[in-house]
């Protein structure tokens, strides 16, 4: 009886481990699959506001890619790069993009290799390359890094981030912004060894510390996607100068009210 009890112990020990052995395979294939979201649309037909122009941004690698440009004086105003997050299409930054045409700032918005009708598959060293063609792209018209304003939007902090770092952009801005891709993942993962499988990492946490330019950081405090303590942390760690714009109630996709908003205003103004 104490042999059967013994063997049927063993046989479902063996059983768990076979299929939690299974499911990190699956997840290790699969992870860039479940990590970028290119398709999912939550856009509710805004208008566009502002004046832009299509453009077109080859990578590196000759991966074209989409973006929109707002021009409105290159010469004496700051030109804001925006890396957007991870679901979606350029259209669903659109209720974002209008407001920009109260502040005095010209604009590029670039959609990720996969997104947007791109071709390409998103992944760490690709997103990479597609911010680095986006700053290129911009020096070609004239500009120095001095006339340069990185904003990152959640996934787009960890592009935002390792671009910054070490280089005399005229500032950052962070909205939304985790501590790394492994801490993230553990909030959706808890029971599952993503510091070794994941392959996109982000390391936001280490980058912060070799940025040395005006920083600003947004988060609110209800998102359930990155929770608000990991942009706290940023915060914390970030070398000066920094300002940050901490909300109770914003979820992860912030509300662009008139208090957000000032914010960005008198963060752009402070850099002129």
């Amino acid at each position: 009886m104490k042999i059967k009890r013994r063997n049927f112990f063993l046989e479902t020990v063996i059983g768990i481990l076979v299929i939690y052995s299974s499911v990190l395979i699956i997840l290790y294939i699969f992870q860039r699959s479940l990590m970028y979201h290119p398709d999912e649309n939550n856009y509710f037909g805004d208008k566009l506001e502002v004046k832009i122009e299509k453009v077109k941004i080859t990578t590196s690698d000759n991966i074209d890619l989409l973006g929109w440009f707002h021009k409105k004086d290159l010469k004496n105003l700051k030109t804001i790069v925006y890396f957007h997050g991870n679901a979606g299409k350029l259209e669903n930054r659109i209720y974002k993009l209008n407001y920009f045409k109260e502040m005095d700032v010209n604009f590029l918005i670039i959609a990720w290799r996969g997104f947007s009708g791109n071709n390409g598959k998103p992944s760490e060293k690709g997103l990479y390359e597609d911010g680095k063609s986006a700053i290129t792209w911009l020096k070609n018209l004239g500009l120095l890094d001095e006339d340069i304003i990185i904003y990152g939007e959640s996934l787009g902090t960890g592009i935002a981030t390792e671009l910054a770092q070490n280089n005399n952009y005229a500032g950052l801005i962070l909205e939304t912004p985790f501590t790394s891709m492994i801490e993230a993942a553990k909030n959706f993962y808890p029971y599952i060894p993503v510091g070794l499988l994941l392959k996109d990492k982000y390391k936001n946490d280490k980058k912060i510390l070799d940025i040395n330019i005006p920083l600003l950081v947004m988060h609110g405090e209800a998102d359930q996607i990155v929770p608000f303590w990991m942009g706290k942390k940023i915060y914390e760690m970030a070398n000066q100068p920094k300002y940050s714009y901490f909300t109770k109630f914003d979820d992860h996709m912030m509300e662009y009210d008139e208090k957000l908003v000032l914010a960005l205003k008198k963060f752009i103004k402070s850099l002129n």
